[in-house]
């Protein structure tokens, strides 16, 4: 018994899933790569399946390149992410889409002749999944959502991501004023260079390992984009303890009371 495979539609097929998982990957974990990139990692991830499959490796090679570097690849190029942690969560994502719309398509698989339709289902599966997807982050963020903010120091401007998080209360305890934290390679950035001159104070606050101890600064003013522009004059601006957001999502996490000053 003997199968006959054609390389070029096994190597469409594969392009056209390993294109659709590398989109929702992008799109669920906002690395905000470009399509070129992600339909290039879609390529070279279908080539190299067509190129284990036509070459006769041990079964346990395959096993390897098809479970772990394939995928590796694929996301190492389609997606360029940088932290080892990131890549896991997106390794694991790759595969839980790769499930989830590899059983859906198995569903329709028998009652679509056509590999043009069958292309088409995978597409809508896609967006399916992704507006899905989007709805049930919304259902529990929980009053977090990413604003696009621009800070202003000596006069110069820095657009930002800014998480906008209910959840954030710091306020300076000698003036009341609601503190906004920013990443610190954000800050270095921002206020670096110009640290001995415009000078710092040290507020304490509590986190999660107990009392702590934050620098912060004012810079000239903020504009932030929730509906509509709202501009803050000498906002606080806080030093975090470490990176913010792993996947580089946003710069700061902005304190909704800034918005009532």
């Amino acid at each position: 018994m003997y199968y006959e495979l054609y390389i070029d539609v096994l190597f469409l097929e594969n392009f056209m899933m390993d294109s659709l998982l590398l989109l929702a990957v992008n799109r669920i974990l906002k690395c905000g790569r470009a399509y070129g990139r992600i339909f290039l990692g879609g390529a070279l991830g279908s080539a190299l399946t067509c190129l284990v499959i036509a070459v006769p490796f041990p079964a346990v090679i395959k096993l390897i390149f098809f479970h772990f570097v394939i995928n590796s690849v694929m996301l190492a190029a389609g997606l360029a992410i940088g932290s080892i942690v990131q890549f896991v969560k997106a390794f694991i994502l790759l595969y839980l889409s790769a499930i989830i719309l590899g059983g859906i398509l198995q569903m329709f698989r028998p009652y679509i002749r056509y590999v043009s339709l069958f292309y088409a289902a995978a597409a809508v599966c896609f967006f399916v999944f992704s507006k899905v997807w989007s709805a049930a982050a919304a259902l529990f963020r929980n009053g977090r959502e990413i604003l696009e903010v621009t800070v202003f120091a000596d006069g110069k401007n820095y657009p930002l991501k800014a998480l906008w998080d209910t959840g954030n209360v710091l306020t300076d305890p000698f003036t009341g004023e609601p503190v906004n934290i920013l990443d610190p390679k954000t800050a270095e950035e921002i206020f670096g260079p110009a640290e001995q001159i415009r000078g710092f104070r040290i507020i304490p606050y509590r986190c999660v390992s107990g009392e702590s101890i934050m620098k912060v600064f004012r810079a000239e003013r903020m504009c932030i984009r929730k509906d509509g522009e709202a501009w803050v004059e000498a906002p606080l601006m806080g030093i975090g303890e470490g990176p913010l957001c792993e996947c580089g999502e946003y710069q700061m996490i902005l304190n909704p009371g800034t918005l009532a000053q």
